[in-house]
């Protein structure tokens, strides 16, 4: 098949969150199988993107806000699925990929600017696979202004939902701007409660909609988890399919990573215990290798649980645990885990701002992982958490349900500890059972090896995607305008 994968970021070029590890993943699973896939993003201010990429010949013409913008193109074409770059200096030559006062005008453009180059590349696209409120306007744009154009006749779409809690809100009044015609704000098309939506478009325009687990394809559709679209995530409950996200472990596997201070495997474990001494050393803690060591990395929010988190933390390290924090977000949470930090120097260790070698340090140096996420649509990683013999201790929601199950001390069995429902007493219980459990290091050498045998590749993922665009080109189009 041909395809196309649009998406607002991807690694290693630029990155948020999981949604980047996704399209940078996702396309080379792809391509191993055999099909022709393309990635495109916006060309941010970004120094890698400048020293990997080259100029293509020629531009393309967008037309939007009521003339006729060009952009350049660039390409990178190192990898196994060439990703193209949509040059618009005045969009996205800015100091942050997200968070400016002109967000949705940035993607809209750069969703116009992707079917135009999608004509320009000059073949027909089977799949156009869209990924989160940035690319909505895309299949919303195939729908009403492409319609009709041969150029996409054939071509179905698949939006991708990595989190609901984004939904790329603009007025109304900027619809003509963007060349969307003004029939589209109703109660079936755009219209969201005195706005309109970049999100809902993707979710009612495109073909089909998946999420990144199964257990989050079922959350959205409860008014708890779907962000005021429950009731149209349901009626759509035909045309909408979980799919797990996979590990890149040519970036995350202990056998090969470059960044740890040493390898290891299943069957060799010493290797941990030098990257446990290593990221002690890292953060300036004393050398004991026997204490347990809890790590986290994440964005710092009310999502990642984090309240909770600050709940338990103290009674935790009364038991001689040493935490260890990774991550940046609300400065509330900055603020107390640096007091914590202050206040037992030699238990805590923590580092405001994202950092993939020290990511990569604490996958591979913890003995835990505290993921007690309020609502997670995947999660990254606890997947690699297991990939590296380190025990995920989780809440029971979204793909961390689908990724981790719960140890059983009678029958060995399970790979981790989940909690629920979502309360502070439930995470220390299960905090509480992983120390117990670690104080016996046969029963905890058991429960590694489960973990780190637990297959997460994107192989599998990918073989997913395909039976789901197969499906999608057989019946043809889901939506009619």
């Amino acid at each position: 098949m041909n395809i196309l994968l649009a998406a607002s970021e991807v690694v290693p070029y630029a990155k948020t969150g999981g949604l980047a590890d996704v399209a940078g993943a996702l396309p080379k699973a792809l391509a191993r199988l055999g099909h022709h896939v393309r990635v495109v993003m916006p060309r941010y201010n970004i120094d890698l993107i400048y020293s990997r990429s080259e100029q293509l010949p020629g531009d393309i013409a967008v037309p939007f806000d009521s003339h006729t913008r060009r952009s350049n193109v660039y390409i990178d074409r190192s990898g196994e699925a060439p990703v193209y770059f949509i040059d618009a200096p005045e969009y996205f030559s800015r100091g942050r990929l997200y968070g400016e006062y002109d967000d949705v005008e940035r993607f809209a453009y750069f969703s116009r600017a992707c079917l135009e180059l999608a004509k320009a590349m000059g073949e027909p696209f089977d799949i156009i696979h869209l990924n989160d409120w940035m690319t909505g306007l895309v299949s919303v744009f195939l729908k009403t202004v492409y319609a009709g154009d041969p150029a996409f006749a054939r071509t179905r779409t698949l939006f991708t939902i990595h989190n609901m809690a984004f939904q790329g809100l603009f007025d109304k009044s900027d619809m003509s701007r963007f060349g969307l015609p003004a029939w589209l704000y109703r109660a079936d098309g755009l219209e969201f409660h005195g706005a309109a939506s970049a999100l809902k478009g993707g979710l009612i325009f495109s073909d089909a909609l998946s999420t990144v687990s199964p257990r989050y394809s079922l959350e959205i559709q409860m008014p708890e988890f779907g962000g005021k679209f429950d009731d149209l995530l349901r009626a759509r409950r035909h045309d909408l399919f979980g799919i797990l996200n996979g590990v890149d472990y040519d970036e995350w596997s202990p056998e090969k990573d470059r960044r740890i201070a040493a390898n290891f495997s299943v069957g060799d474990l010493s290797g941990k215990l030098e990257c446990k001494r290593d990221l002690l050393r890292s953060f300036h803690l004393p050398q004991d290798a026997d204490r347990p060591v809890i790590g986290c990395v994440s964005r710092l929010s009310d999502q990642k649980g984090f309240d909770l988190i600050l709940e338990v933390i103290d009674f935790v390290l009364d038991r001689g645990a040493v935490f260890i924090l990774l991550g940046s977000g609300a400065q509330v949470y900055e603020r107390e885990f640096q007091r914590l930090r202050d206040r037992r120097p030699n238990q805590v260790g923590v580092y405001f701002d994202f950092n993939d070698d020290l990511a990569h340090k604490i996958e591979a140096g913890s003995d835990m992982f505290l993921m007690p996420s309020r609502f997670e649509p995947c999660g990254l990683n606890q997947m690699y958490s297991l990939r590296y013999g380190t025990i995920p201790i989780v809440h029971a929601t979204g793909g961390l349900d689908d990724t981790v199950q719960d140890f059983d001390r009678t029958t060995r069995s399970g790979n981790g500890f989940k909690f629920y429902p979502f309360a502070a007493s439930r995470l220390l219980e299960k905090i509480y059972e992983a120390l117990l459990v670690y104080a016996d290091r046969d029963l905890w050498r058991t429960l590694i090896s489960n973990g780190m045998r637990a297959d997460n590749s994107w192989e599998s993922s990918a073989r997913r995607y395909v039976e789901l665009y197969e499906m999608l080109l057989r019946r043809g189009a889901a939506v009619a305008v």
